[in-house]
C-alpha cells in the first residue's frame, strides 16, 4: 500500500500543498515547529479520520479559514482517490466520487502504522489511553470491529442511564435491566474475543521484534479483562452480583470497557520497572509487529511512519530499527538530525524533503 500523491488545502500551517512521494523510502526533515509532524498527521487524518495527538478535528482546520481537506492518491490492489473534508459543522468523507455516510466503512481501508514518542503513553499512561491504541489497530484488521465498538458503547450508555432511574424509581423494570445486560454481554464477548485473538497473534511477534532491536528476549503484552476464561452465564451472574453496586454507582462496573494490557520483559511491568529507552523499544517493536499482523491477516503492507525517531535512542538501536525497513513498505521518517539519519541509511534509497514553516522541498 502506497500513497502516491497528497494534497492538502489549510491544513494546520499548510495552506495548500501537492507532492508526489516515494514508493519506497521518504524523509521529512526542518526544525521543530516547522510543519514535519503536521504532514504525518495529514497522512494519518487521511487514513483513519482523526489525529494522533486525540484533539478536536476543528483544531486541524488553519486559523483563519473554515474548512480543511486532505485528499491522497492510494495505490493498493486498485488506485483509489481517498478524501476527508472537516469544517466546523464536522466531518465528511469520500473514495474515488462515492460519499461514505459512516466513518466505520471507510476506516481500514488505508493501513498505515504509526510511532511518534507520545506513544508512551500506551505503557505510561492509563487503561483507557491503551484501549485506544488496542481499538486504532484492530480496526484496521478488521472492518467489524469499530460498529461492534460503537453499539456496545451505545448499549453501555443506555444501561447506566436505566440503572439511575431504578435508583430513583423503585418500580423500574428488572426484566428490562436483564435485557440489557444479556445484550451487552453478547457484543462484549466478541470484542473480548477479537481483542483476546490480537494479543495472542501479536505475542507471536513482539517477542522475537524486541530481541532483534534489544538483543533481550522475552518480552510479551498479558491481556487483562474481566471476560477472561468466562461462559456467557458466569458472566450474567457477574453482572448479577455486581447489581447492588451498579444501582448505587449509577454505572455499569464491569465489563470490557475496563480491559486493560501491560507489557512485560521478563514477568517485570516495564510502566513500573522499565526505563524508558526499554518502554520506547517495547512501543516500537508493537508497531512493527502491527505490520507483520497486516501482511498475515490480510496480505497487505500498510504505510509506515516513524515520527522524530532518532530522539532518545542510542545509534545501535536505530540501526536495527531500520533494518526492518523493508523495500515492499512505503515509510515516512522525520528528524530534526538529517545528517545523522543519512549517515544510518548509507545502502538506502530514499527521497528527501525539507520543511519550513508549513512549505514543503524535495532536496535532490
Amino acid at each position: 500500500m502506497q500513497i502516491q500523491e497528497l494534497k492538502l488545502l489549510n491544513f494546520r500551517n499548510y495552506n495548500q500543498l501537492s507532492v508526489q512521494f516515494d514508493k519506497h523510502l521518504n524523509i521529512l526533515y526542518g526544525e521543530n515547529g516547522s510543519g514535519k509532524t503536521n504532514l504525518i498527521e495529514s497522512i494519518y487524518v487521511l487514513a483513519l479520520t482523526r489525529s494522533f495527538k486525540q484533539v478536536n478535528d476543528k483544531i486541524l482546520i488553519k486559523n483563519g479559514t473554515n474548512l480543511t481537506r486532505i485528499e491522497g492518491i492510494i495505490q493498493n490492489k486498485y488506485k483509489n482517490t481517498y478524501r476527508v473534508v472537516i469544517t466546523n459543522e464536522g466531518k465528511k468523507v469520500k473514495i474515488d466520487k462515492t460519499k461514505i455516510t459512516k466513518i466505520s466503512e471507510y476506516v481500514s481501508k488505508i493501513n498505515i502504522v504509526l510511532f511518534n514518542p507520545n506513544d508512551l503513553k500506551m505503557i505510561k499512561d492509563t487503561p483507557s489511553i491503551r484501549r485506544k491504541y488496542l481499538n486504532i489497530a484492530i480496526s484496521q484488521l478488521h472492518v467489524d470491529y469499530l460498529k461492534l465498538l460503537g453499539d456496545y458503547n451505545k448499549l453501555l450508555k443506555i444501561r447506566n442511564a436505566y440503572l439511575k432511574k431504578m435508583y430513583l424509581n423503585g418500580n423500574s423494570l428488572q426484566s428490562y435491566l436483564q435485557v440489557l445486560t444479556e445484550k451487552l454481554v453478547d457484543l462484549g464477548m466478541e470484542i473480548y474475543e477479537q481483542r483476546r485473538t490480537y494479543i495472542e497473534q501479536m505475542n507471536g511477534f513482539i517477542t522475537d521484534i524486541y530481541e532483534e532491536i534489544t538483543g533481550k528476549s522475552n518480552l510479551y503484552v498479558k491481556y487483562i479483562s474481566e471476560y477472561d476464561h468466562k461462559s456467557r452465564e458466569d458472566l450474567l451472574n457477574l453482572y448479577h452480583k455486581n447489581l447492588k453496586r451498579d444501582l448505587l454507582l449509577g454505572k455499569t462496573n464491569i465489563g470490557i470497557h475496563h480491559d486493560d494490557y501491560v507489557f512485560l520483559l521478563e514477568d517485570f511491568d516495564l510502566k513500573d520497572f522499565g526505563s524508558e529507552g526499554q518502554q520506547k523499544n517495547a512501543v516500537i517493536s508493537w508497531k512493527f509487529s502491527e505490520i507483520s499482523m497486516l501482511k498475515e491477516n490480510k496480505g497487505i503492507t500498510p504505510i509506515l511512519i516513524l515520527d522524530d525517531l532518532l530522539s532518545e535512542l542510542d545509534l545501535e538501536k536505530i540501526k536495527n530499527i531500520l533494518k526492518f525497513i523493508e523495500e515492499d513498505i512505503q515509510t515516512f521518517i522525520t528528524t530534526t538530525e538529517i545528517e545523522k539519519l543519512t549517515s544510518l541509511l548509507i545502502n538506502k534509497e530514499y527521497k528527501k524533503y525539507h520543511v519550513v514553516n508549513g512549505v514543503l522541498e524535495e532536496v535532490i
